[in-house]
């Protein structure tokens, strides 16, 4: 039986196809907002990794200069281009967040990526307040279209940042591995 993720993934595919040949049709640059099958290609997935590496130097440099609303959004690009990377390794090109997002957890479920549920949980949208309150993704939300200036919750920074680290060295594995 198919799990949610992959039925999502599967949608997330024919969405793409369909804005593609729209585009085509109408003669306008081709593009989509979904996932779109592509030959796997390690030195793009490298390049997502290079722009995940910056982005987290970004994190660091917005925070040291009292900019720490800003360095939500860097966080949530450094992990994000993280799922580019292994994304693009596995043979899909993502132009939708919730599509990369349930991608990641459909290649957990196939057993294909060992990654935490922290971090895909971190990445997504949540009901709960609770929860909201730990997802990066409406963290940078709040931050992105609210009217803080900065993020009080040092502790939360860390945890961004301690990620991040993580999930690089983690993609990176993931990306290199045979």
């Amino acid at each position: 039986m198919d799990s949610q993720a992959s039925k999502h993934v599967d949608w997330c595919v024919k969405k793409a196809e369909k804005e593609i040949e729209e585009s085509r049709k109408q003669k306008k640059k081709v593009q989509h907002r979904g996932l779109r099958k592509i030959e796997p290609n390690r030195k793009r997935a490298i390049g997502h990794l290079e722009k995940a590496a910056h982005n987290l130097e970004v994190f660091n440099l917005l925070r040291k200069n009292n900019s720490s609303d800003w360095s939500i959004t860097a966080g949530f690009y450094t992990l994000y281009h993280c799922f580019l990377a292994i994304a693009v390794k596995f043979g899909y090109e993502s132009r939708n967040q919730t599509c990369t997002i349930m991608l990641m957890e459909m290649l957990k479920e196939q057993g294909r990526i060992s990654i935490g549920d922290e971090i895909i949980g971190f990445m997504k949208y949540e009901e709960d307040k609770k929860t909201h309150e730990d997802s990066l993704i409406e963290l940078r939300e709040d931050y992105t279209y609210g009217i803080d200036l900065e993020v009080k919750d040092e502790d939360q920074l860390n945890k961004i940042e301690n990620l991040c680290v993580k999930f690089i060295d983690i993609a990176k594995d993931i990306v290199y591995e045979e």
